[in-house]
């Protein structure tokens, strides 16, 4: 487990507890040595400040997506701004806590993202239309095209295809995919479907039911 954050306090919270839980934590203050370090310890997760110094945290999830790496990534802020946090998830982010914020939430959220990347899976793959999700092997094709997605956008995915056709409310896809029907609001999940069809292009089977919410059609 990898911790960003150039607050000593906080970083010292952050750790103690993390540890506590049973990961093993290593802590970095700038943005390039996060960077490095993710070169180096390989870590299953990374809880990341949005506001270091220098290259701050939204370019360092920014350089980690750009070059292929989609270690999770949980993104911390002081500013109780939805445009940073929207942001933040748009550039690959796979959760993000407010300052001041509990420790303990902070590890319910590591361990509710683990967790969910590690579901064991014995389902054949699922296609609907020219889309296929390999639950197994944590893996997506469009039109035949390998995808890379990060964790919660791979399970928003599998959520909507799990039912094609079926219309699934913004918060039935909170509570199922992030664990609370309240968290964030309905835009969290409209930017992470921005970002599937983005990235699935023609082939994406995401349908937008107006005023209720999402479905996975085949056509």
């Amino acid at each position: 487990m990898l911790i960003a954050e150039d607050e000593p306090a906080i970083a010292d919270l952050e750790r103690l507890y993390l540890a506590d839980a049973g990961f093993g934590v290593h802590v970095e203050r700038t943005g390039d040595a996060a960077l490095a370090a993710v070169d180096r310890l390989r870590p299953v997760a990374i809880v990341l400040d949005v506001g270091l110094p220098g290259r701050d945290g939204l370019d360092v999830c920014r350089t980690l997506r750009a070059r292929g790496d989609w270690t999770p990534v949980v993104f911390v802020t002081a500013r109780d701004d939805e445009v940073d946090r929207l942001l933040g998830l748009e550039l690959g982010g796979d959760d993000y806590l407010t300052k001041p914020f509990s420790p303990r939430e902070l590890v319910a959220r590591v361990r509710g993202l683990l967790r969910r990347a590690a579901l064991p899976a014995t389902a054949a793959p699922v296609v609907v239309g020219g889309v296929e999700l390999d639950a197994e092997r944590r893996t997506v094709t469009a039109a035949g095209r390998r995808v890379d997605l990060t964790a919660t956008e791979f399970d928003l995915l599998a959520k909507l295809m799990s039912a094609p056709g079926r219309v699934f409310t913004r918060e039935q896809l909170l509570s199922s995919v992030w664990g609370q029907a309240d968290y964030g609001g309905g835009r969290t999940v409209d930017v992470h479907v921005a970002q599937l069809r983005a990235k699935l292009g023609d082939a994406s089977p995401i349908r937008t039911s107006r005023g209720v919410g999402y479905a996975a059609d085949v056509g």
